[in-house]
């Protein structure tokens, strides 16, 4: 430890320091030693032993004993601090040693000697490799994005709020839901379907959730003990579940091209409503229970009435799929989201186009209602979110996932929303804030070259799996390259001409020797596609990129990995600068990462 309050608690006998880091921040507030709580929360010593005693969420929640208690400024150094914490709980939580890099990446534009001391003392605290931010490349507290909630091991579907506020349930691909705490990120979660988890909604008492499956069945859960009911009906993937107002019906939609109302006490089917003629994706139901509208492939929607199933009214007007909508909270509009890139705005009593919102540049996945009625919230393909003003027309994008967005939810208080995507998270939104020549021989894709530095030589990576070395004089292949069990991404030869490494969508680098053709050593560390590798200027080390979010520092010679920099999105790329420290990375948001190598000694 490199703080003085850093090493006076390592001293500390083991159940002394435990105590101590648990319940000291309490005992200041109680006892109005405020000065010294507020030293505490912005000592890195602190910050670091907690992480590594009791974990990120108890760290997290001692700035919520200081906060009433402080000045304004040191209020806002403190939410500063704790906001980075918390965006980057969901990587703490599982890599505790990227507490200094994830501080760097997310308060280096921040200029108050409070957090600048902070970051100076994380620096002089690090003792191994780590790979330090040399701009404020990570996503910074005080903007939109809260939290980043991770778990799923698939494509995140649908997301639902329940009525507190305080709590989300998600459903996925890989087969399960989720039940989330949206304060601290804690999550339960509930197996059961066959199939794919493609919807879900919970019942106005906050108690229930029904979620609807590729299986063909929707269940009902006990969120409390997670005892389950299953509902069959449907003769296809049931798409979309909604809740009526009084928790005792719900609405599914199907790729049947149906729809179905249930007794959710019963489990009955109490009416079958037919008329489009594609997959229904979306269903809604009015705030009086008595009407819903659905959204089908079929391009259009309907507006049905659940008492006697007859059709209301037809709305016309998408010009591809309608993959959701929902109703505006005085029941007189609905929003619709639509793979034509647009979301239009419907008045239900005179089924007129109100307005045609543009802005996203690949399918509208997902639309969610603010209960002001005012704003609405959009989620795309395109990898972004938007909020709309219904009345205005005008738009603001919410950046940050790496894969489409699926869905989206907003809070009862009107102020947050919960998204998400394909990238395998959900996240929480605060809405206020020349001449050529051609080589044959791959079977497949060729997805990147890289030339020797003799410059008659090249090594090319196919999603055929291989690598070939070429002849750039005569075009022949030298050598053929297997080892990898998937499409080979990427590929570097080292300084010497000797070497070469490349990566793969198997999750591994290989390190190839050029001369003899073999394979010297296989790098697992990565647990997503990597994308990307440089190798330093004196072929000793070597930097990777990958999907699951962390740029890799290696050691050629031992295959050790000497340093990992998580960031909020996938890593596409990376180099490695003549100085043979600075890196620079690029991830799928657009966003571009300054690193430096530090602690590597001589």
């Amino acid at each position: 430890m490199t703080t003085k309050l850093g090493d006076w608690i390592q001293q500390q006998l083991p159940e002394d320091r435990l105590h101590l880091l648990r319940h000291q921040p309490s005992y200041f507030a109680k006892g109005g030693q405020v000065q010294r709580l507020v030293a505490w929360l912005t000592d890195f010593g602190f910050l670091q032993q907690k992480l590594e005693a009791v974990g990120i969420n108890p760290l997290i929640d001692d700035y919520d004993l200081a906060l009433p208690l402080v000045s304004e400024e040191e209020q806002r150094i403190l939410k500063l601090i704790q906001g980075a914490l918390r965006l980057s709980a969901h990587i703490l939580a599982s890599d505790k040693t990227q507490l200094t890099g994830q501080l760097w990446g997310r308060l280096l534009s921040f200029e108050n000697p409070e957090i600048v001391t902070l970051l100076e003392q994380a620096k002089q605290a690090q003792k191994q490799p780590w790979l330090r931010p040399l701009t404020a490349n990570l996503t910074p507290p005080g903007g939109a994005l809260i939290r980043t909630l991770t778990g799923h091991s698939d494509s995140v579907n649908a997301v639902a709020i329940a009525p507190d506020g305080k709590r989300a349930v998600s459903a996925s691909l890989d087969n399960t839901l989720k039940l989330w705490d949206l304060e601290t990120g804690t999550q339960r979660t509930f197996p059961g379907h066959s199939s794919w988890v493609n919807a879900v909604a919970i019942a106005p008492d906050g108690k229930r959730a029904v979620s609807a499956s590729d299986d063909r069945t929707l269940k009902l859960w006990d969120l409390e003990t997670g005892t389950q009911r299953t509902f069959p009906g449907h003769s296809d993937s049931v798409n979309a579940v909604a809740i009526a107002p009084d928790g005792k019906r719900a609405v599914s939609a199907s790729a049947d091209r149906t729809l179905k109302l249930w007794d959710l006490e019963t489990g009955d089917v109490l009416a079958t409503f037919t008329g489009h003629s594609d997959s229904v994706n979306a269903v809604a139901i009015a705030p009086d229970g008595k009407r819903a509208v659905s959204a089908s492939a079929d391009r259009t929607l309907k507006l049905w009435d659940l008492e006697t199933g007859d059709v209301l009214a037809t709305f016309t007007g998408h010009s591809s799929w309608v993959n959701a909508v929902a109703i505006a909270p005085d029941g007189k509009r609905a929003v619709s989201a639509s793979a034509d890139r647009t979301l239009k705005l419907w008045d239900l009593e005179t089924e007129d186009v109100l307005a045609t919102f543009t802005g996203h540049s690949s399918w509208v996945n997902a639309v969610a209602i603010a209960p002001d009625g005012k704003r609405a919230v959009s989620a795309s393909a395109d990898r972004t979110l938007k909020l709309w003003d219904l009345e205005t027309r005008t738009q603001r994008t919410f950046p940050g996932h790496s894969d489409s967005v699926n869905a989206v939810a907003i809070a009862p208080d009107g102020k947050r929303a919960v998204s998400a995507s394909a990238d395998n998270t959900l996240k929480l939104w605060d809405l206020e804030t020349g001449t050529q020549r051609t080589f044959p021989g791959h079977s497949d894709s060729v997805n990147a070259v890289a030339i020797a530095p003799d410059g008659k030589r090249a090594v090319s990576a196919s999603a055929d799996r291989t690598l070939k070395l070429w002849d750039l004089e005569t075009g022949d292949v030298l050598a053929i390259f297997t080892g990898h069990s998937d499409s080979v991404n990427a590929v570097a030869i080292a300084p010497d001409g000797k070497r070469a490494v490349s990566t793969s969508h198997d999750n591994t680098l290989k390190l190839w020797d050029l001369d003899t053709g073999t394979e010297r050593d296989t790098l697992p560390g990565h647990s997503d596609s990597v994308n990307a590798v440089a190798i330093a200027p004196d072929g000793k080390r070597a930097v990777s990129a990958s999907d699951d979010r962390t740029v890799k520092l290696w050691d050629l010679d031992t295959g050790d990995v000497l340093a990992t920099f998580t960031g909020d999105g996938a890593m596409n790329s990376c180099a490695v600068a003549p100085d043979g420290v600075t890196v620079v990375a690029g991830d799928g948001s657009g966003r571009v990462h300054f690193l430096r190598l530090e602690g590597l000694g001589g």
